[in-house]
């Protein structure tokens, strides 16, 4: 499978949630958080022990890791960036992070203050603190 063929089909997978309620810890379709999103997009294994406040980047960068992630260097661009497919890790608050899919036009995430899983049009409206792609 091409690299744009599987970034098609992890977008698909995440757009598949949107609506599925916000819910800690959640890992199916009766409630998901952001990492749950991933895991279920991305087909790959996703941790529960962590809160919801923590802005422990080293500790979620392990974690990242440890799921088979990588980060993704665009080198065209000089530095780093993802799209379509890949994940971006965002620092929403000064002790929160949050996981989302890029779909190449926006994001798809679970939203805590929505209560629901989003697609979420145009860049990131919270930093990037990285970009991270399955290997």
């Amino acid at each position: 499978m091409s690299g744009a063929e599987r970034a098609a089909e992890i977008v698909a997978a995440a757009r598949a949630l949107v609506g599925v309620p916000f819910r800690l810890h959640g890992r199916g379709m009766g409630g998901l958080d952001c990492v749950g999103v991933a895991a279920l997009a991305l087909g790959c294994e996703a941790p529960c022990a962590y809160g919801l406040r923590s802005g422990d980047v080293a500790r979620a960068e392990t974690g990242l890791r440890a799921a088979g992630m990588r980060p993704v260097v665009d080198e065209t661009a000089g530095g780093t960036g993802g799209g379509a497919g890949d994940l971006a890790l965002v620092r929403p608050g000064p002790l929160q992070l949050h996981l989302m899919i890029g779909t190449g036009d926006g994001f798809v995430h679970a939203h805590a203050g929505l209560g629901r899983v989003v697609e979420t049009p145009g860049p990131s409206p919270w930093p990037v603190i990285g970009w991270w792609r399955g290997a």
